[in-house]
């Protein structure tokens, strides 16, 4: 690697494909687990469950809807459109797959492990979850090779 091909942990945030900062992926994250859920999510719901004010859900839905990424009336119920639907669905799984990883390396403090998760998530590329989705499945099947 050349010298200048080095960058800060914001740079490369800004760098990545979905052009979603970490907290509107937490969002778009929680809103999608809750529609998977329930068939629907509010304003006051996500608030409660991001320990965050409402006011602030408010703001993070507005930006996410103009991305395209769902519609939303105030004090509506809040909908993905098709990019939102499939946005939220690899958040996801990239969540699960990182999740299981974690568990198989047996941390024994489960909220630890589910906070270094939340931290994890956001800095891995979808490349890499693949790779460590195909580990999980190797180190399951009793495989000695990664490759």
């Amino acid at each position: 690697m050349r010298e200048n091909d080095f960058h800060t942990a914001r740079d490369y945030q800004r760098l990545g494909i979905s052009g979603l900062t970490p907290s509107l992926e937490d969002y778009l994250e929680m809103i999608a687990r809750n529609l998977r859920k329930s068939g629907y999510v509010r304003v006051n719901q996500l608030a409660q469950e991001l320990n965050v004010k409402p006011s602030s859900v408010s703001k993070m839905v507005i930006k996410l809807a103009e991305l395209g990424l769902l519609d939303y009336e105030k004090y509506g119920v809040i909908k993905l459109t098709e990019k939102g639907r499939q946005a939220g669905n690899y958040l996801l799984w990239r969540h699960d797959v990182i999740s299981r990883f974690f568990a198989m390396l047996g941390l024994s403090d489960e909220k630890r492990a589910f906070e270094e998760v939340e931290l994890v998530e956001h800095i891995l590329s979808e490349e890499t979850v693949h790779s460590l989705e195909k580990l999980i499945r190797q180190l399951k099947s009793g495989q000695s090779s990664v490759t």
